[in-house]
């Protein structure tokens, strides 16, 4: 493994179990919601503007109107996508809500076909059923009737949308093709802090040292340093190998899940678990692309 492969590799992973443990510090900083990620927002807002400043992406003529709307637009997708991967958290678990927002590249296909015209493959098709199957396996696990159970449900239906929502940001970054991916998270947040703050809770603000330093990191390390991990490894590896380690993060998610709260999943979970990472694996690798019959939605 030269150089260049190997510094990748450990951005890759470190990034991806950075990621791991937002979970954790979104639960400890005892904090709702909508202010969690108004102070990741804002937190992560002046550690990007750093970097993008180091980094000279702060020079006029970078952006037109179009990409600044654009990367705005997807900000918007982005920060609706934490609000509710974070609210499923404390209803379906840290590792349910991760294991079940990884069928995200999956809406990803489908609303490409849906918008671009891009085909779906058989194969893909397969994987898809794998998933849903997976799915189906997660939800008939939630044991208990009544409200625990209607709770569990709910949390995975708000992971669901937050996956949604990701695979529409993740539509429009495909259009910002040549813009420095700092910048675009930079923008990103900045939106986040200005759609937020209208409904923020500024006039009680987080008490304690243990709040603010939960919030300080998931702004600093989870998203301006993470970023630049994400980032610098994605130039540097081979999008297989991209693929492969980003399975990392939900690995990571379902480990500290048990760590630091003593979730532990039931079998069943775990066959459903299973299921969607293989599924999520097996499509990104291209398992199965001997099958090349497509069809079209």
């Amino acid at each position: 493994m030269d150089t260049t492969l190997r510094r990748g590799t450990v951005e890759m992973t470190t990034a991806m179990l950075i990621s791991g443990t937002i979970g954790w510090f979104v639960l400890v900083s005892g904090q709702p919601v909508l202010d969690v990620v108004f102070w990741r927002c804002v937190f992560g807002a002046a550690t990007l503007l750093v970097i993008c400043a180091v980094l000279g992406f702060l020079r006029p003529g970078i952006l037109s109107r179009t990409t600044f709307v654009l990367a705005a637009l997807s900000g918007l997708a982005i920060v609706g996508n934490w609000l509710l991967l974070f609210a499923s958290y404390s209803r379906a678990s840290i590792a349910i809500g991760t294991a079940v927002y990884n069928v995200q590249p999956f809406m990803l296909v489908g609303l490409a076909a849906l918008f671009l015209g891009e085909k779906i493959t058989v194969q893909k098709l397969g994987w898809l059923g794998v998933s849903f199957l997976g799915m189906l396996a997660i939800v008939s696990a939630h044991g208990q009737q009544g409200e625990e159970g209607s709770q569990y449900l709910l949390g995975i239906g708000l992971a669901l949308g937050a996956a949604l929502l990701y695979a529409f940001a993740a539509l429009i970054i495909k259009r910002l093709t040549g813009t420095p991916p700092h910048l675009i998270a930079l923008i990103q947040v900045c939106s986040g802090v200005l759609l937020l703050a209208p409904w923020a809770s500024l006039s009680t603000l987080p008490q304690g040292s243990a709040a603010w330093a939960s919030l300080l990191t998931l702004g600093v390390l989870h998203t301006g340093v993470m970023y630049v991990l994400l980032y610098g490894a994605i130039q540097k590896l081979p999008t297989a190998l991209t693929g492969a380690l980003s399975f990392v993060y939900p690995i990571a998610a379902i480990f500290v899940d048990w760590f630091a709260f003593g979730h532990r999943l039931e079998l069943l979970q775990w066959v459903g678990v299973g299921a969607i990472l293989l599924a999520a694996a097996g499509m990104q690798q291209g398992w199965g692309s001997g099958v090349r019959k497509a069809v079209t939605q």
